[in-house]
């Protein structure tokens, strides 16, 4: 039988506006110029991620040939690629993620790239277990980690970490292990609820948000997508002015799904043991670099470099936080709400 050949499923209007859509910025090098459209408007083309604050971590690390260093938050690869470059063939980085869809990608993408295993390592391994990886490979001389979800996760309707599209109410790092967001809102009691959404988020409406969650689920709905939360959201704020509401509603869009995602990946508790760990991997005058994108991953940081300052375990620490710069946040929206602070082991 003669094989037909099949066409693309055509998109309406001029761009692509869904995900599974945007096939060309899901391949940027095949379609280099189209990517590079899509950053020079201000935005992130689907299933890429772009790294932040590159230039400020490569001078702070001061990475040379022939040194040891850990990301502990590979993600797209981005910092682990101009961490590499630093190496200049002399040397070794080992790079830990818990996503097994997205780091399998970016273990590839870095091999075409020219970073083989003598020089790079990933591992599969959640970043509170860095005692463990220096066990095996020895202390490090220098140590990333970015704590921002990465837009390839973000972006993907399938992973359920948007409120803007639909899809499953997942929000797990790894979607192998652990339960989902969903099935964490049909666990939770109301005070639980509400204070997730105070500590992990600062939500000011979180009675308003569990009341509307619990009421829901008392009439027998089940919250399974992220639509089904945006709109129960949506529903809570009613009472809200017209002409405020669509702001405040989007806003506590943004931190209900922010405290779920916490929750979900125990995020703070992986923190505290990175930080508590961290001194134990860094080589003597090994240097750090955390970035933190919301008050309460800064403040755990902060505390923990400042403790570490007083009880002379860093020679120095940031005084203050380090921003991206305006260029770059004009560039990257998304770099707008990142922190940056450092440590050097004494």
């Amino acid at each position: 039988m003669e094989q037909k050949n099949t066409r693309r499923v055509r998109y309406s209007g001029k761009y692509p506006k869904k995900f599974e859509e945007k096939y060309k910025e899901r391949n940027p090098d095949k379609y280099a110029d189209t990517v590079a459209h899509v950053i020079e408007k201000g935005s992130t083309p689907a299933g890429m991620h772009l790294s932040i604050m590159v230039k400020e971590i490569i001078e702070f690390l001061q990475i040379k040939p022939g040194q040891k260093g850990l990301d502990a938050t590979l993600g797209f690869g981005g910092h682990t690629q101009a961490m590499l470059k630093c190496l200049e063939g002399e040397g070794h980085i080992c790079g830990l993620d818990v996503d097994p869809i997205e780091s399998e990608k970016t273990k590839q993408r870095l091999r075409d790239r020219g970073f083989g295993e003598e020089l790079l390592t990933v591992k599969l391994i959640n970043f509170a277990n860095i005692d463990q990886v220096a066990e095996e490979m020895g202390k490090f001389d220098f140590v990333l980690a970015d704590l921002g979800v990465s837009s390839m996760q973000i972006d993907n309707p399938e992973r359920g970490f948007s409120y803007k599209v639909e899809g499953p109410l997942d929000l797990r790092m790894n979607p192998n292990k652990g339960d989902s967001a969903a099935k964490r809102l049909l666990q939770v009691t109301r005070e639980e609820l509400v204070g997730m959404l105070e500590e992990n988020a600062d939500e000011p409406f979180a009675k308003e948000i569990a009341e509307e969650v619990f009421r829901a689920r008392k009439n027998g709905q089940r919250i399974e997508t992220t639509t089904q939360l945006r709109n129960i959201i949506e529903k809570s704020l009613a009472f809200l002015p017209e002409k405020e509401r669509k702001e405040m509603i989007k806003k506590s869009c943004q931190r209900t799904f922010q405290a779920l995602r916490i929750d979900v990946n125990s995020e703070f508790e992986v923190l505290y043991a990175f930080l508590e760990k961290l001194p134990g991997v860094l080589a003597p005058n090994g240097r750090a670099a955390i970035l933190t994108f919301h008050s309460g991953e800064d403040r755990l940081v902060k505390n923990a470099f400042k403790q570490g300052k007083n009880e002379g375990i860093y020679s120095e620490v940031s005084s203050d936080v380090i921003r991206p710069s305006a260029e770059e946040c004009g560039r990257n929206g998304r770099a707008k709400s990142t922190k940056m602070r450092w440590a050097i082991r004494m």
